[in-house]
Formats: structure tokens, sequence, C-alpha cells
């Protein structure tokens, strides 16, 4: 399991049993949660928590806790995190946040990112995951979370977008939007 990771303002770490009210009303928001299915109540909140660290304990990247370094609050999540292409099988790192009202427009999103897009494109002597690609994918709707990756250094090929499988067809939120970044283009102090 990595380090937690530190920038400027931020600590990416693992989930702590402290965590879990604040991100329990995080993912209760309905406006955090509109780009998403629905709402999480407590159980699935818990479970989803349980779900990432079950994952980095199997040594996968997984979507690491997001802390304010000034307050120790957890503001949501942001990092790197080992899944599959949405419709298919086939495996990827993707580069994801899920962050609380009140931190959003503050930077943390792409500050978080870039730091452990850094690490995940670092070589295994580094401390690094030594990746060739990292994907992120969001609904095409969602302008800033696609704001986010586009300061990233990330790249749409409307060719690569496709259908999000947990909206019912003809959903106005089907519609996933496809980025990526390749470590040759990583620019980490963009």
């Amino acid at each position: 399991m990595p380090p937690p990771l530190e920038t400027a303002r931020l600590i990416l770490r693992p989930f702590e049993d402290r965590d879990r009210d604040a991100f329990a009303a995080l993912v209760a928001d309905p406006e955090v949660m509109r780009f998403f299915p629905a709402p999480l109540d407590r159980a699935r909140s818990d479970a989803l928590i349980d779900r990432l660290e079950a994952h980095r304990a199997a040594a996968l990247a997984a979507f690491p806790a997001l802390e304010l370094k000034a307050t120790g609050e957890c503001i949501g999540f942001a990092g790197l995190h080992a899944s599959v292409m949405p419709g298919t099988d086939a495996p990827c790192v993707e580069v994801g946040w899920r962050l609380a009202r009140p931190a959003w427009g503050q930077g943390y999103a792409t500050e978080a990112a870039r730091a452990d897009i850094a690490r995940g494109f670092a070589p295994r002597a580094e401390g690094g995951l030594d990746l060739a690609e990292i994907v992120a994918f969001a609904v095409a709707a969602n302008a800033p979370s696609l704001a986010v990756m586009e300061r990233l250094g990330m790249t749409r090929d409307p060719a690569d977008d496709f259908a999000l499988p947990d909206f019912p067809p003809g959903h106005p939120h089907r519609a996933g939007a496809l980025y990526r970044l390749r470590a040759c283009d990583f620019a980490p102090d963009r």
C-alpha cells in the first residue's frame, strides 16, 4: 500500500472510520450526486468505503480519502482507482473525484488528481505505478468534471465516448465522455 500523499493543502490517504459521517453526508447530497444514478444512504455509503479499502488491501489503486491539511476534515475522495472501462472488460486506472459542496471551486480536485497522476506515472523504483496511461470518464453533461480533466492535460476523442451502463437507455445522463492522458504527455507543473 503506498504511503499517504501530501500536496500543499491536502493529504490523500486511506479512509478511516472517522471519515464515515462526512462521507455519508457528501454522497447523500443530491447536488453532489446529480450525475450519478441516485444519492446514497448511510449503508451504501459505508459499503462504498469498505469496497475501496478492500480494493486497497488487495494492492490495487483505490480512490483515496481527501483530507484538508488545515482542519483534518475529510472532504471526499480524489485520485487513482484500478477499474474496468465501462461497458467492457478492459482494465484501466482511472483518476476521479467526488467532493463535498463546500470544497467545490477551490482547485482541490485538480490538485489531488495531479499529485496522484504524477505518482501513477512515476517508475516503481520511485514508489510509482509506472503506468503508460490514465483515463477519466464522466457524464458528458458534467461540465465541471470535464473542465478538471482538461486542466490535467487529458484529451477526449469523441469516438471513444460510450453509454454509461448505470443509466437506462434514453436517460439524459447516459452519454459518457472518456478522457485519456499518456505518461509521455503529462506535465506535472501544468
